[in-house]
């Protein structure tokens, strides 16, 4: 096992859901922390939580990774010490609705293809060439099951982590001639804040989506991204698909009545 110790490791969408459990478990594992989200009260209650807890040295800022240029003066502004950025983990995404294409919403088209691929793009672009000039560094992108299958109603989100999926196996033959090791950890059903955001808040229909199976937790997926990045130097996780025990496929999964 590699140690993060003292690394250096950049989660964006660190507000909630996965990126806030995979901050405090690299915390506990002594990693140093950069924390990116668009709510940055909530990051730095997060950061607060997690220093208090762990002592852990922490630098956060509000960051909207689907606009290009706040990305790259945000990350190319970095104090120096945090420059040099060890882990990259891109887990900022969203989706948007369950509306057949023919009724889809051009808004929430955009949202989701301009920060699940574009903000990935963005911000892998920033980080990079650091990591190339140095000869290190590990990146996680965060895709799902989406990415695999194509459910009803989720053509567009669909598309958006199929994506993810091409561009870090893109990412991998890039980046080949280097040390860099490039994952996707590919989550089924996880109970985050993820249907409240596809549903703009409507709770109901969230907790349905949970009812009756015991979903994968933010946790879980932490302890499968912090799998990854602790392997030893020769060894790459291309990609690791997680799901709940209760569920077979994107649309197949054992409800209890």
């Amino acid at each position: 096992m590699q140690s993060i110790n003292d690394k250096v490791t950049f989660i964006t969408g660190a507000s909630s859901g996965i990126g806030m459990a995979t901050a405090g478990l690299f915390a506990q594992n002594g990693s140093r922390l950069i924390l990116a989200a668009r709510r940055v009260e909530r990051l730095e209650d997060l950061a607060a939580e997690i220093k208090s807890q762990y002592g852990s040295k922490i630098f956060c800022f509000k960051l909207d990774v689907r606009n290009h240029k706040e990305v790259e003066e945000k990350i190319g502004s970095l104090p120096k010490e945090w420059k040099e950025i060890d882990i990259l983990i891109n887990n900022a995404g969203l989706s948007r609705g369950l509306d057949k294409l023919h009724n889809g919403q051009l808004i929430d088209w955009e949202e989701m293809l301009d920060t699940n691929v574009k903000g990935l793009l963005y911000v892998s672009r920033a980080v990079i060439p650091g990591m190339v000039q140095r000869k290190k560094g590990d990146i996680v992108n965060i895709g799902s099951i989406a990415g695999h299958e194509v459910y009803p109603g989720g053509n567009v989100y669909c598309a958006s982590k199929f994506a993810v999926n091409a561009i870090t196996k893109g990412m991998q033959i890039d980046l080949v001639d280097t040390p860099i090791r490039v994952s996707t950890v590919d989550p089924g059903m996880v109970e985050t804040e993820f249907s409240m955001v596809r549903f703009r808040g409507d709770n109901e229909r969230a907790i349905k989506v949970y009812q009756g199976i015991q979903p994968l937790l933010a946790e879980d997926v932490a302890e499968a991204i912090l799998f990854c990045v602790t392997r030893p130097p020769h060894v790459n996780i291309h990609q690791l698909h997680i799901m709940p025990t209760a569920q077979g496929s994107a649309t197949i999964a054992y409800r209890k009545v």
